[in-house]
């Protein structure tokens, strides 16, 4: 059986890019169900020769744009095309595209590289379509849109925030926990549910389960979840406003596959399930599912609380995310063993540092920001230790620290670092792998554990955690 955990949770802590000043109102989508036909049609506020969506991540599979197989446009002389790292909407003639531009889209589940999933589709119909796929904004040619980098952080764009309206003609859909009639927002980051689910509420989290999932793993939802977000609350602080929400969608189980992958947005963890692995509880998916709500529940304090300031920082919040979930699965589940996963970040780091840290998200090498991002975490850990604290000491007083603007830059990070080892070093040789990589990773990170007092040993060219 493979096993196959596929987090797109990089995204999640981004920060959205600046709009600009230029308009007060901005474009506008209308998001429409109306039986089986889904549209979208975008009113434009200005002419422009080309429109790019901010969010055009590729897939997981393949790494290609998944767009062109989703998406459809009705407006004649309007193509949809890629171009650098962006999906575009072009006019064919080269002059300004429509003011209006109507697509059919064909929601469907997609696992995507670093990315929310567009679509999560239900058993009984149900669709949730995510927000931010519609952002777009406009620029003068196809040239400025392939010029763009793929993390749009901090960029002033022209334009302003999308307001969408959703429209299901089978009735209310549910947004942001209650059901609405065409209900119209701007600026959000979550998913909008088309059909009949609703929403079960306790004392600690509200849930939307596809009838179809299998009922150990709606119970594991139900005591998991809320446990870490306790655990979470008492180690790290006050959290995110509001209850958390899980999102829980089930496709038809393959043979011989287990997979499950999913995101956290603000307030709402998102999740898809698939495969006969899952449809009887085990060791191995309970595990899987332990680490995963682990992962994605710290997320609402080192990720939306406070989130990294740039793009090139994720790994603050991802390799971060992976250690104290690792620490937080122990604590709650004594049996639960971390020493694979963080011997995995160790190799996985070993592998992807001999080019820059900051620049692995245009190499498609995302595993960096986990892999090294954990690497790192534990010279934190080590040096918290030595203090009488641990990794949840370190990353609170962070927190902390950054609780008014909610931001938080590998500067900091590495200057608490310094503060509470007193050793400069380190900092500065993690800077060397951020910004430029280092040519022999084994040796660098051997090094760095050593000062650290990470139990260690370099066996046949590999470091190996004791």
């Amino acid at each position: 059986m493979t096993i196959a955990v596929l987090l797109s949770a990089i995204a999640l802590a981004a920060s959205s890019p600046a709009p600009s000043t230029e308009t007060e109102t901005g474009p506008s989508a209308r998001i429409e169900r109306d039986g089986n036909r889904w549209t979208v049609t975008f009113e434009l506020d200005r002419d422009a020769a080309v429109w790019a969506f901010d969010h055009s991540a590729v897939q997981q599979n393949n790494r290609g744009p998944w767009r062109p197989g989703q998406w459809r446009v009705e407006t004649p002389g309007v193509v949809l095309e890629r171009a650098g790292h962006r999906d575009v909407l072009r006019a064919t003639d080269g002059g300004p595209v429509p003011r209006q531009v109507r697509i059919a889209i064909s929601p469907v589940p997609t696992a995507m590289e670093a990315s929310y999933a567009p679509a999560l589709l239900f058993s009984d119909g149900s669709v949730a379509l995510h927000t931010e796929q519609y952002e777009l904004f406009p620029l003068d040619d196809v040239e400025a849109a392939a010029a763009l980098p793929p993390d749009l952080t901090g960029l002033d764009l022209p334009g302003g925030p999308v307001a969408m309206t959703w429209v299901d003609a089978a009735g209310p859909v549910l947004f942001q926990g209650l059901r609405q009639t065409a209900p119209v927002a701007t600026d959000v980051n979550t998913y909008v549910l088309f059909g009949p689910l609703e929403a079960s509420e306790s004392p600690h989290l509200a849930t939307v389960i596809d009838p179809a999932l299998p009922d150990w793993i709606g119970r594991a939802i139900a005591d998991t979840a809320p446990r870490y977000a306790a655990f979470y609350a008492d180690r790290l602080g006050e959290g995110p406003e509001g209850r958390p929400a899980v999102m829980a969608s089930w496709k038809a189980p393959p043979p011989g596959m287990t997979s499950m992958g999913g995101s956290v947005l603000p307030g709402l963890i998102a999740v898809a399930f698939e495969g006969e692995g899952v449809l009887e509880p085990s060791g191995g998916v309970a595990d899987m599912f332990n680490w995963f709500i682990a992962h994605e529940s710290v997320h609402f304090w080192l990720g939306h609380t406070v989130s990294y300031a740039s793009g090139r920082d994720m790994w603050i919040t991802e390799g971060g995310a992976d250690l104290l979930a690792l620490r937080a699965a122990q604590a709650l589940d004594p049996a639960f063993d971390a020493d694979a996963m963080l011997q995995s970040a160790v190799d996985d780091c070993a592998e992807l540092a001999d080019q820059p840290i900051h620049t692995a998200a245009a190499r498609n090498e995302n595993r960096a920001y986990y892999a090294c991002g954990a690497v790192f975490g534990m010279l934190a850990e080590a040096a918290a230790r030595e203090r009488g604290g641990d990794a949840f000491t370190f990353v609170r007083g962070l927190i902390d620290a950054n609780r008014d603007d909610g931001l938080l830059d590998g500067g900091e990070w590495l200057a608490e670092l310094t503060r509470l080892s007193g050793d400069p070093s380190m900092a500065a040789d993690m800077a060397v792998m951020l910004e430029a990589g280092t040519a022999d990773p084994v040796a660098m990170i051997a090094s760095l554990f050593q000062r650290a007092g990470v139990a260690h040993e370099v066996r046949d060219g590999r470091v190996v955690l004791l």
